[in-house]
């Protein structure tokens, strides 16, 4: 998977400083990104999770040491 779907900071124009009373104003392209990448974590969940399972499953009765 590529990383294009991941959080990038350097793209993230809204950092506050402490003299900002406002609060920021997401834009439809904020959205868009932030769901592209809880989207990329989902997966690469989901492919670690397949992981562990394939890691701990019970081994098939025949590859069990007597």
């Amino acid at each position: 998977m590529s990383d294009d779907n991941r959080y990038n900071s350097d793209n993230d124009t809204s950092v506050l400083k402490s003299s900002d009373l406002r609060k920021t104003r997401l834009t439809l392209r904020m959205l868009n990104d932030l769901r592209k990448a809880g989207d990329a974590r989902e997966s690469e969940k989901k492919e670690e999770l397949a992981l562990v399972r394939k890691m701990y499953a019970t081994p098939p009765p025949e590859a069990m040491p007597a």
